[in-house]
C-alpha cells in the first residue's frame, strides 16, 4: 500500500497546496529582499545582518520549542493516554490505522474531558505525533464511527499536514484573501477519505460526519446519511458560496457528498 494517501489526496488540495507553496516561496524572498534593503539604507554590514537574522530566528525557535514542552507537559497530566492496558479496543483502532497508512510509529492518542464538545485533533509536538479524541466524540459514536474519525486524524499526519518544513514555507500563503481557507477545506477532504478508507466502512464514515452536525447520542442510530446529503442542494447558491470562501472546514453536507462520490462514484447509464 505505498503512496496510498497520497493517491487520495483531493485534486483540491493538490492545487492550492502548489498554490500556497509558490505564494509563500515569492512572499518570504520578498520578506527577506526587504530586510537586506532595510538593513543597507542603515549602513549595517553583511556580518551583522546575518547576525540579527540568526538571533532573532533562534529566539523564535526557542519560544516555539518551549511551548511545545509545556503543552506535552499539560497533555500528559491532563489527559488520558490510550494504550494496551489504557482502551485497547480505541489502540487497536490507532494501531491498525497507522500501518495501514504506512507511518514509521503510531501517533499518541489521548481522550480528555471536553466538556461537550464533538471533535478530534491532529498535531505534532515535542515527542512525535499525537491525536485527540474529545469524551463527547467517544460518547456520541459507536465504535465504526470512532474508527474512521481516528483515520481521518491519522490522515493528517500520514498527508504531511503537520510537516514544519512545508508549513513554514508555506506560512505566508496564509495572508492571502480566500487561500488560506481553500486550502485548510481541501484538507479536510482528503483527510475524510483516508478515515473512510482505513475504516473500510463507508457508511460509518458518512454517519460519523453526520454526527459533528447533529450531536446527539440518543439520535445517532436513527440518522440518515442520504437525507442529510440531500441537504446539500437545498443550500442557497450565493449565500452558501460566501459562507463557505470564509470557511476552514467545508460544509458537512458537502463533506459527506465528497466522500460518497469518491467511494461510490456514479454508475453511468446503460445505453
Amino acid at each position: 500500500m505505498e503512496n496510498v494517501v497520497d493517491q487520495m489526496r483531493h485534486s483540491k488540495e493538490r492545487f492550492y497546496g502548489r498554490i500556497m507553496m509558490a505564494v509563500g516561496i515569492i512572499l518570504w524572498a520578498a520578506f527577506a529582499a526587504a530586510l537586506v534593503f532595510a538593513a543597507i539604507s542603515a549602513n549595517y554590514s553583511l556580518v551583522t545582518l546575518l547576525a540579527i537574522y540568526i538571533v532573532y530566528g533562534l529566539l523564535v525557535w526557542l519560544a516555539i520549542v518551549i511551548g511545545k514542552i509545556l503543552m506535552r507537559a499539560y497533555i500528559y497530566g491532563h489527559y488520558v493516554l490510550i494504550g494496551p492496558e489504557q482502551f485497547p479496543h480505541l489502540h487497536q483502532m490507532v494501531a491498525e490505522g497507522a500501518a495501514a497508512a504506512n507511518l514509521s510509529e503510531a501517533p499518541k492518542a489521548f481522550v480528555y474531558n471536553s466538556g461537550g464538545l464533538i471533535n478530534a485533533f491532529a498535531l505534532r509536538i515535542i515527542g512525535g505525533r499525537y491525536i485527540w479524541l474529545t469524551s463527547a466524540l467517544i460518547d456520541a459514536d459507536t465504535d465504526a464511527q470512532v474508527r474512521f474519525v481516528i483515520g481521518h486524524e491519522i490522515g493528517h499526519h500520514a498527508a504531511g499536514h503537520l510537516d514544519w518544513k512545508r508549513n513554514f514555507l508555506k506560512l505566508p500563503g496564509w495572508i492571502v484573501p480566500f487561500l488560506g481557507p481553500a486550502y485548510s477545506r481541501s484538507r479536510e477532504l482528503t483527510c475524510d477519505r483516508v478515515g473512510a478508507y482505513l475504516a473500510q466502512d463507508l457508511d460509518a464514515a458518512r454517519s460519523a460526519l453526520q454526527v459533528l452536525a447533529c450531536g446527539c447520542i440518543r439520535l445517532n442510530s436513527e440518522m440518515n446519511p442520504q437525507a442529510f446529503e440531500a441537504q446539500e442542494a437545498m443550500v442557497p447558491p450565493i449565500a452558501g458560496f460566501i459562507v463557505h470562501i470564509f470557511s476552514y472546514y467545508p460544509r458537512l453536507s458537502r463533506r459527506v457528498e465528497e466522500v460518497t462520490r469518491y467511494f461510490r462514484p456514479a454508475t453511468p447509464a446503460a445505453g
